[in-house]
């Protein structure tokens, strides 16, 4: 007698977390064609999820917020990215700044007044 037993289909939970992972990895891979490649690092946030910091081979950065870490984590290797254990050393040196975040690093540690948005 042939087995008959059924695949399991996906939960709608797991359908949903496939599809953010999807949206993720085609947001990393946009921003990755835009700055000449990218390198990432994830950061754990608690329970609004993991932060994806990226930064681009021209020194660009941005970030994306995933619900999960294990999203954010399925993302980056769908994108194909290398991914950093920590934020310092030659990573931390890829970052550019501008006058933009200088001015607004500035203005909040030196009592300015902030973005009013």
């Amino acid at each position: 007698m042939a087995d008959t037993k059924q695949a399991e289909r996906p939960t709608s939970v797991e359908k949903s977390a496939a599809r953010r992972t999807a949206k993720l990895a085609k947001q990393i891979t946009a921003f990755a064609g835009r700055h000449g490649g990218a390198e990432g690092q994830l950061a754990y946030i608690g329970q609004c999820g993991t932060r994806i910091v990226l930064v681009g081979d021209d020194g660009a950065w941005g970030d994306l917020v995933a619900p999960t870490y294990d999203v954010a984590r399925a993302a980056t290797e769908q994108a194909g990215i290398t991914v950093h254990e920590d934020f310092d050393g030659e990573f931390a040196a890829k970052v550019e700044t501008g006058p933009y975040e200088w001015k607004r690093m500035a203005g909040i540690q030196l009592g300015g007044t902030p973005d009013k948005r």
